[in-house]
């Protein structure tokens, strides 16, 4: 018999990034617990934020007038968004503005316990554990542990997973 001339096409391998969603997505099947995760995950991801922001940062003189301007939250957000921006930079220019709508909020957080209100850290850290919480439930639920038990890297993943969705739903390619 002639070989019709077909031709075999291998599937072109997969990016680190989907790599990475595919792993992640296996611990996140139940729908309450993907429901939790919608809540959870950009609450924690604030609350973490929050509770580095509220950590003093010196004075440095070479700053200027910037001082106050730079603190250890930025220091995570360049690390964490240069590591976004390996895995697709689209996904890390969607966590850049969710963190700068992030830091809006801390900054009004600030002015209130500048006010009278609560300490930062303590309103972060009361979200961070509620939604911790929240996490564990929705896992317990699934019936299978986080991932970020087997991996420490699965912490980052969780917000850009979520915004995939979105790139997916919309046709955006990420």
């Amino acid at each position: 018999m002639k070989n019709q001339g077909k031709k075999i096409v291998k599937a072109a391998p997969k990016r680190e990034v989907d790599v990475l969603f595919d792993k992640y997505a296996e611990s996140h099947q139940h729908p309450s617990n993907e429901l939790i995760h919608w809540i959870c995950v950009p609450l924690i991801v604030f609350s973490l934020l929050g509770l580095i922001w509220a950590i003093p940062f010196p004075y440095l003189g070479f700053l200027g007038k910037y001082n106050g301007f730079v603190n250890w939250a930025s220091f995570v957000i360049a690390f964490s968004g240069y590591y976004y921006y390996r895995l697709s930079p689209v996904l890390s220019y969607m966590m850049i503005l969710l963190v700068f709508v992030m830091a809006l909020f801390i900054v009004l957080l600030e002015k209130w316990a500048f006010a009278g209100g609560p300490a930062v850290w303590l309103v972060c850290a009361v979200i961070f554990v509620l939604t911790w919480i929240g996490q564990f439930i929705g896992h317990k639920i699934e019936g299978k542990k986080p991932s970020f038990l087997e991996d420490v890297k699965f912490l980052l993943i969780g917000p850009i997973w979520l915004l995939h969705f979105l790139c997916l739903k919309t046709g955006l390619k990420y």
